[in-house]
């Protein structure tokens, strides 16, 4: 099936990679353009808004890291999946804290890229309309909070919170479970289905992301509680319970 409304831009060195790609998503009826390093991202998002950025994080010149923070402290939140050939893990956790949406590590299949960006952009969606005579989620109230499903989209004492499609994701599966333990395992399977090659642990980074936003003090946690072997639970009214000794 051909998406002629998705819009990829490509950011790798490897010109070899860079051609494989650009045909595969082409023959598939999906816009690609490409950068050869993120020297001129920012002025590239100037002219033109993709879908999603797939970034590689080993380039001369403005590495990928280096460009996904630049564009996470600038207040954009366009969907962004990393690409590495490096097996060192510290390098995903890294990318995870700065923002990225997902993770996909050298060499892989084009359909797995595809996959992924799939899923990144299902998880960007918003909700699809309901049926007749539905009611529609009411907003969640939690502290400074109010959490809007039909809109995506997070206040803080009326202000609105810029979020990236996984925040509001991992925000939404908690708020969908409220005073549920989600073990790492589940919350996975919510947020990157089959296609995820991320450990359980790879969950805590985007908790603590979380955290930051929605907490006075992230290592002191009142709404996403640690709950020590099993997982973690969202707690609306903030009230204390669980371990948080891994919560940091």
């Amino acid at each position: 099936m051909h998406d002629t409304s998705l819009q990829i831009l490509l950011i790798d060195d490897d010109a070899a990679l860079r051609d494989l790609l650009r045909t595969f998503f082409q023959q598939r009826g999906i816009a690609v353009s490409v950068l050869h390093d993120a020297t001129g991202l920012a002025r590239r998002l100037e002219r033109e808004r993709p879908s999603i950025i797939v970034l590689d994080l080993m380039m001369p010149g403005v590495d990928g890291l280096t460009a996904l923070k630049q564009l996470r402290a600038s207040g954009d939140t366009i969907p962004v999946i990393m690409l590495t050939a490096r097996a060192d893990g510290v390098d995903r956790v890294v990318g995870l804290e700065l923002g990225a949406d997902d993770y996909l590590g050298k060499p892989f299949m084009p359909q797995e890229l595809l996959a992924r960006i799939q899923a990144v952009l299902r998880r960007q969606a918003p909700p699809r309309a309901q049926g007749r005579g539905a009611e529609p989620r009411a907003p969640l109230r939690f502290g400074r909070f109010r959490l809007d499903f039909a809109a995506r989209a997070l206040l803080r004492d009326g202000d609105p919170v810029k979020l990236t499609g996984s925040e509001y994701a991992l925000l939404e599966a908690f708020a969908l479970h409220p005073m549920e333990t989600l073990s790492r395992a589940r919350l996975l399977d919510l947020l990157h289905g089959p296609y995820s090659d991320l450990t359980e642990r790879g969950i805590d980074v985007p908790v603590w992301r979380l955290r930051r936003l929605l907490e006075n003090d992230p290592a002191q946690p009142h709404h996403i509680r640690t709950m020590r072997g099993a997982g973690y639970m969202f707690i609306p009214g903030g009230a204390s319970g669980g371990d948080d000794e891994e919560s940091r």
